[in-house]
């Protein structure tokens, strides 16, 4: 697997396979095959953003949940909420 992590604070944004192509750009990120993209990152670039190799996914992964060091190692953020879950629930 491999992680794109924002390089400020490295959070674990986007989690594919190691296989999976990602092109880090001056001005965005491009993911999936190059002639028919997938997903354009706008607000990630080579200027804040790592990607990082060869990492075993959590079991239980979501974007903005983790950071991973440079090593690959995920850390669960510490406060993190899960968005999915209303607040009234999260609260009880």
């Amino acid at each position: 697997m491999k992680t794109i992590v924002d390089s400020l604070n490295n959070v674990s944004k986007y989690l594919v396979e190691d296989d999976y192509p990602i092109n880090v750009t001056a001005n965005f990120i491009e993911m999936g095959d190059p002639s028919n993209l997938d997903l354009i990152i706008s607000d990630l670039n080579s200027g804040n953003a790592t990607v990082i190799t060869g990492v075993t996914e959590p079991d239980d992964w979501f974007g903005n949940k983790y950071t991973c060091s440079a090593e690959g190692v995920f850390a669960e953020i510490e406060g993190w909420f899960d968005p999915r879950v209303p607040i009234e629930e999260e609260a009880e």
